[in-house]
Order: C-alpha cells, then sequence, then structure tokens
C-alpha cells in the first residue's frame, strides 16, 4: 500500500509516466501549489517549502529503488516527478506579483528551461545520489529561476511606473 502511494506521489499522480516531455507535465502540478502557497505570508511559504522539500527526498529516494529494482537507470529517473512539482513554486516564492498569470506562465517556462537544459551549476547536482541528488538539481533550477523571475519582475514595476 505504502509502496502505490509512494509511486503514485513520485510519478505525478501519473503525469511522470507520459511518454513525452514527463518531467514538464510533471511540473505542472506545481503551478497550483505555487499559486496557493503565494496567497500565504512569507514565513508560511518558507516552512511549507521546507517541509515539501524535505518529504520529497525519500518519496524520490524509494522511487529511485523501484526503478533500479525493475533493472533500469534509477538516477532521477524521467517518470520521478514529485522533484518537479515540489520544487517549482521556489521559482516563485516571496514573489507576490508572481500570482499574475503571465508571471507564473513566464516562471514555469524559465523553470523547466533551467530544469531541462541543466547549464553549471545545476547540473552537477545529478550526481549526488539518493533522493537528495534528484531534489538538488530541481531546487537549484528553481532558484536560478527565481533570480530571473525577481529580476523581470523589478524591471516590469519600473516599466509600469515610468508610464503612469
Amino acid at each position: 500500500m505504502l509502496d502505490t502511494v509512494n509511486f503514485w506521489l513520485a510519478t505525478g499522480f501519473g503525469l511522470g509516466l507520459v511518454p513525452i516531455a514527463p518531467g514538464t507535465f510533471g511540473s505542472l502540478l506545481g503551478i497550483p501549489l505555487a499559486w496557493w502557497l503565494l496567497s500565504r505570508p512569507l514565513g508560511h511559504q518558507g516552512i511549507i517549502m521546507a517541509v515539501l522539500l524535505v518529504l520529497a527526498v525519500p518519496v524520490c529516494h524509494i522511487a529511485e529503488w523501484h526503478y533500479i529494482g525493475l533493472g533500469n537507470e534509477g538516477l532521477d529517473h524521467g517518470s520521478i516527478v514529485a522533484d518537479e512539482y515540489v520544487a517549482f513554486p521556489l521559482a516563485v516564492i516571496g514573489l507576490a506579483a508572481a500570482r499574475h498569470p503571465a508571471a507564473i506562465a513566464l516562471a514555469f517556462v524559465v523553470y523547466r528551461f533551467f530544469d531541462g537544459l541543466k547549464p553549471p551549476p545545476i547540473h552537477l547536482a545529478e550526481y549526488v545520489h539518493g533522493g537528495f541528488g534528484i531534489v538538488l538539481d530541481d531546487v537549484i533550477a528553481a532558484l536560478v529561476t527565481w533570480l530571473v523571475m525577481a529580476l523581470v519582475l523589478k524591471l516590469w514595476r519600473h516599466r509600469a511606473s515610468q508610464r503612469a
């Protein structure tokens, strides 16, 4: 029973099982989570994110064991997407303006770009074994996305204030 629950959590309730771009489909679950978190006070956002990320590590690690047991490469197997949907809200945490649909859509695109391309230092996190490594690369991609989004939103506000 617990293996089944873990498998469904790890695969994003099956979204990670789609044959094309499972990480992108799995990341979609992070959008409503981010939207909900942004309506909470900043301190609560941080606490909730910390708890979710800590819980994602064993979920991903157990799923990794499942794939290794099937004879597959277990290291960040494509269908394990809990790391993607749990880490995505970090891309907008504390950025109240990110509740605008265009901003959250941009954050999603930027996050998927960094998570998919995995430029340095993101790619180095994949070499950390176990659930921690699976989650870590997504956390770094989300933090890099946060930096991009903070800059974009600051420029957006600046331009809006100049027009007014």
